[in-house]
């Protein structure tokens, strides 16, 4: 489909994903409208570059003419869908979307389409790759999960060159891409609500994706457990691997210098390059050595790119500093998977002053993913000085007997975890109390604790002005 001077209507227009597809059609010179329950940061972006969107859904918005794009969260009963289907107007995914755009990609000699993929760290990976890309003048298109700071958006069109996007895996809908690059940072059991037979299936949809164009290169981190599973299984494919460990590119002479890390690249036995970062933790390291080996690939480097990468801080809710009050510093990160959690953890831990103390503030997200790895869980907080554990937030499920937060902090493997109930609002107000000078606190989870850190610093304002 030839995009341009299209009309598109994005039902639940709001969220990450489907932000930064509008972003990208209008720039590309489509015609974008929406509709969504609530205003955010995201439709007032939108707005300010000429979108409409309505507050509320209505289904006198669908036009004949329109291309209906509709997201996951969205029901049949939803009043829009039904009027699209009256008019017979195909409702399309999110996913659908993206590859229409991908294609125009793909399918030229002239360009390519870097496809971000894996269980954790696909939106900084894809995040830092559109970034590294602008600021050497490349003129990415891209869009990814999470607002860039630095370029403040989470979409863009800027020319036919470059196209990086971030691909979920979530859903299975992954198998439908075509890229010239595929960048797998890992893969583990994760979405056991979709894959019911655990990594085997996460392989297999893997496997499919790949096969859309089997002679592509794909850049994989060697070290990582899944990873060298799926090899295994599928040792086929041109693979590019990177690692600490092993692999063709590789870390070394790792230095961490406060929330910062350097380290030198190597490829074989030849040092490319020195790197530096403003953001901690290993797995960022792992994060780095991705992007620039996909780069090299597509012979985007060509110049000393260790202050470029130095400027990425890092991508909105991964590990961004939201607030600090009296010596406190908050801290909100998407991590809502076991390891995800313990790498996070893990890579602050490694950097904190002796006067200072990691307070961890865990939002549960799904019951279904809870329980499925309620062990996992159980472990994952080890690194963090102080714990609580906030209500399940349920992103639409139903409850599971016995599967919630209160049972859950009475189990996890922490001498110092607190039970948190009530409203987000009720938690800052229990939470406060308990936050002293130097504390570094960090909210984890993928649902409504992102509004924590703000919550917690207008509990600090109260208490000051009395």
């Amino acid at each position: 489909m030839d995009l341009k001077n299209k009309n598109f209507h994005f039902i639940a227009i709001g969220g990450v994903g489907m932000s930064a597809l509008a972003k990208y059609l209008i720039e590309r010179g489509c015609t974008v409208s929406g509709s969504d329950l609530e205003e955010s940061k995201y439709t007032h972006l939108l707005e300010s570059l000429g979108v409409k969107i309505s507050i509320g859904h209505d289904k006198n918005l669908i036009k004949k003419d329109m291309i209906i794009v509709a997201s996951s969260a969205i029901k049949s009963t939803n009043e829009e869908i039904i009027r699209a289907k009256e008019l017979g107007l195909k409702v399309y995914h999110r996913s659908d979307i993206l590859k229409m755009i991908s294609d125009e990609f793909a399918d030229s000699d002239k360009s390519y389409f870097i496809g971000f993929c894996g269980t954790h760290g696909k939106t900084t990976t894809s995040g830092m790759a559109s970034y590294i890309l602008n600021r050497i003048n490349e003129h990415p298109s891209f869009v990814v999960g999470g607002i860039i700071p630095e370029l403040n958006t989470n979409g863009q069109y800027d020319g036919n060159r470059y196209f990086v996007a971030e691909l979920d895996e979530s859903d299975g809908t992954i198998q439908k891409y075509k890229t010239d690059i595929a960048v797998i940072n890992n893969m583990e059991e994760d979405h056991l609500d979709f894959y019911k037979n655990g990594f085997n299936d996460i392989a297999q949809t893997f496997n499919k994706f790949l096969k859309n164009n089997p002679s592509q290169t794909v850049v994989i981190n060697s070290d990582n457990e899944g990873n060298k599973k799926f090899m295994q299984l599928y040792p086929d494919y041109k693979y590019i691997t990177f690692g600490l460990i092993e692999g063709d590119y590789r870390a070394k002479n790792i230095i961490s210098e406060g929330f910062g890390t350097k380290f030198d690249v190597y490829k074989k036995e030849q040092k490319l390059c020195s790197l530096e970062l403003s953001i901690p933790g290993i797995h960022n390291v792992y994060n780095a050595l991705a992007v620039y080996c996909a780069l090299d690939k597509t012979g985007a480097v060509k110049q000393n790119l260790s202050n470029t990468f130095k400027n990425f801080t890092g991508m909105g809710r991964r590990f961004q500093k939201v607030c600090d009050f009296s010596k406190i510093n908050v801290y909100d990160d998407y991590a809502h998977h076991p390891s995800e959690i313990k790498t996070t953890l893990n890579g602050i831990k490694s950097v904190l002053k002796s006067n200072e103390k990691l307070v961890a503030i865990f939002q549960p997200h799904r019951y279904t993913r809870l329980n499925a790895l309620w062990n996992e869980f159980k472990n994952a907080f080890k690194d963090a000085d102080e714990l609580f554990i906030t209500d399940v937030y349920p992103a639409g499920e139903e409850k599971i007997d016995g599967i919630n937060s209160n049972n859950f902090s009475k189990e996890v493997n922490h001498k110092n975890c607190k039970y948190i109930s009530g409203t987000m609002e009720d938690c800052a107000k229990q939470i406060y109390p308990f936050l002293k000078e130097n504390d570094i606190v960090i909210t984890l989870g993928a649902g409504s604790i992102t509004k924590l850190g703000g919550l917690l610093k207008e509990q600090y304002d109260k208490v000051v002005t009395k």
